[in-house]
């Protein structure tokens, strides 16, 4: 029997030493099968994520563009609105709305901007989720918060797609249940405790705690859950024909064991038909039918993507 969800495959992709290579890796995306292109938002060895889009949707012609995600702190909903509208528009209606609270402690210590409490970045990040929504979809906004003040706008330009799908993703109960009533697309991922990707954040996005934040996405919710997207985002992808070999090798470098690290939601490894095998199962168990790989993963996934997309 056929699974509700159908598979859809993005790539993470963060930079190029040229316009001329960066079109070429977004034509080599689309042409894998690759329904979205993303980037990060971080103030490191990265691309802007805004123009980055925007050259990769001119580059293509069906390739979705996005940003996983864009850190709520760093630009005002506002501002962040109109951009992710113009892209829209100039995409032809290809635009992904990746929102969140923010996380990397390094990138608010570089910058200067205010590492505040998570419980406070969250509050300003359900006000500006609030407010891009409300300026991409057709009315005026008007809002009053804690945070932001909008008075009578109009949001323009408007966005070629009605309502641009919107993705958030999170670890912890209250960013899932944000996502599971605001968002089309619910990312479940680790919590990053120290502000960074490392084994203490890798032991918080376990299967078993997987199984925990589904249901949290589950309860919260409700009646729309069955029309929700379910997104993991894919932090290694290794081909090898020697699956458990390698988990007793690699998993100390996750804090992991092996067997956790085998069936760890958030990482890929065995021979190209295991890999397809383990997707599909993480299906059955989580729905999760949006996976995201990272760049250096875009030819290993390559004949697993044109194997499962649309499946």
């Amino acid at each position: 029997m056929a699974h509700p969800r159908r598979f859809r495959f993005g790539i993470q992709l963060h930079t190029a030493v040229s316009g001329s290579e960066w079109a070429e890796l977004a034509r080599r995306a689309e042409d894998l099968g690759f329904d979205t292109l993303f980037l990060p938002d971080h103030f490191g060895d990265q691309l802007a994520p805004v123009p980055a889009m925007m050259a990769a949707a001119d580059a293509t012609s069906t390739l979705k563009v996005g940003c996983l995600v864009f850190d709520n702190d760093y630009k005002h909903p506002v501002v962040l609105a109109k951009e992710l509208a113009t892209i829209d528009r100039l995409s032809g209606g290809r635009v992904e709305v990746g929102l969140g609270a923010g996380w990397m402690r390094s990138d608010y210590e570089q910058s200067g901007i205010p590492y505040e409490a998570g419980k406070v970045r969250v509050d300003r990040f359900e006000e500006g989720l609030t407010i891009i929504k409300g300026l991409l979809g057709p009315d005026p906004v008007t809002f009053e918060g804690e945070h932001y003040q909008i008075r009578g706008m109009e949001g323009l330009p408007k966005p070629i797609q009605a309502a641009p799908p919107i993705l958030v993703g999170g670890g912890l109960k209250r960013m899932l249940t944000i996502a599971a009533r605001q968002a089309d697309i619910v990312g479940i991922n680790p919590t990053m405790p120290n502000g960074a990707a490392d084994a203490d954040a890798a032991r918080t996005g376990t299967a078993a705690q997987t199984d925990e934040k589904l249901g949290w996405v589950r309860d919260a919710a409700g009646e729309r859950y069955d029309d929700l997207e379910i997104n993991l985002l894919n932090l290694g992808c290794f081909v090898t024909d020697d699956r458990q070999g390698f988990a007793e090798q690699m998993s100390p470098l996750f804090g992991l064991t092996p067997d956790e690290l085998l069936e760890f939601p958030h990482a890929l490894i065995g021979t190209t038909d295991e890999i397809a095998e383990v997707i599909e199962a993480r299906r059955e168990r989580w729905d999760a039918s949006y996976l995201v790989v990272q760049a250096d993963a875009m030819e290993a996934m390559g004949p697993i993507v044109a194997r499962l997309a649309g499946q």
